[in-house]
């Protein structure tokens, strides 16, 4: 597991651009018959890939954070975004088709992953936030979402927004998650910009052709940078810092944050002459 600090935003006024990647983009996370993960110390926030071949995966985090097991204090969501597979809770199964998602319960003892295929394996998208109380756990199938339609083409933004695990869909302790599609033709995403300076935010951009780049902006409103982004690479958000990209194609993304609530709509507003 790869640790990540965090960072004021008055540093990133001088990092040059590999410095800018090597603190908030995290480049490889899925990787056939491996589990790659990233801790930050922004909202304790541990994210990553596993992708299961020919043998089962597990997530183990104990002596890492302090725990006798890894949900010990913490929740978890996951989202497929490979081929058919299935997630094993404490010896129960959850059978997880393509976009298919599960919100995991704090005190979950054994968490580990399969691929029906190993030759075209799942590949599991995992968001996992510290957590003060307990709900159930919830499998969030993508054909019972009814998604929210935004945008328009004549501004470059049509977009289906899919709410996974949300106030709507599944009680939670902090942690929330869902997955943005944009429609052909659309190439934006969240602009006007925002910053939600009570929560923290991961990016992952997925289903994008092998020359297919997003320019992922950040920073904050007076002062933006940008990250140019492959095909499932994912991007670190803090508070302070917009999150909103553009790109050479239309592409999926999955949002994931976690902070001081969980209103969605909890978020300041940047309008365009802000902007810099």
């Amino acid at each position: 597991m790869e640790v990540r600090y965090a960072n004021h935003p008055d540093e990133i006024r001088r990092y040059n651009t590999d410095e800018l990647r090597e603190r908030f983009l995290v480049e490889k996370l899925f990787e056939p018959g491996k589990v790659h993960l990233t801790y930050t110390h922004v909202e304790r926030m541990i994210f990553g890939g596993v992708t299961p071949a020919s043998e089962e995966l597990m997530i183990k985090l104990d002596k890492q954070l302090g725990v006798s097991f890894f949900l010990e204090r913490r929740e978890l969501g996951i989202i497929n975004i490979g081929n058919d597979g299935y997630v094993v809770l404490d010896g129960e199964r959850y059978d997880m088709k393509r976009h298919d998602g599960l919100y995991v319960s704090r005190g979950t003892k054994e968490v580990s992953f399969g691929s029906n295929d190993p030759a075209n394996p799942a590949k599991f998208y995992t968001l996992s936030s510290p957590a003060h109380n307990t709900y159930p756990t919830v499998k969030i199938d993508m054909k019972d979402i009814n998604p929210l339609e935004l945008g328009q083409l004549e501004t470059l933004n049509e977009r289906k927004i899919h709410q996974y695990i949300h106030p709507n869909v599944c009680e939670s302790c902090q942690l929330q998650m869902g997955l943005t599609m944009l429609q052909p033709g659309s190439v934006w995403n969240t602009m006007p910009a925002h910053t939600h300076d009570r929560r923290s935010e991961v990016y992952l951009y997925f289903d994008m052709e092998e020359d297919t780049r997003v320019f992922h902006f950040m920073g904050e409103p007076s002062e933006t940078r940008h990250l140019v982004l492959k095909n499932e690479q994912a991007v670190i958000s803090p508070s302070w810092s917009i999150h909103s990209g553009t790109a050479t194609s239309n592409y999926t993304f999955i949002w994931g944050m976690c902070g001081e609530n969980i209103t969605y709509s909890d978020m300041d507003h940047i309008s365009m002459d802000q902007l810099r």
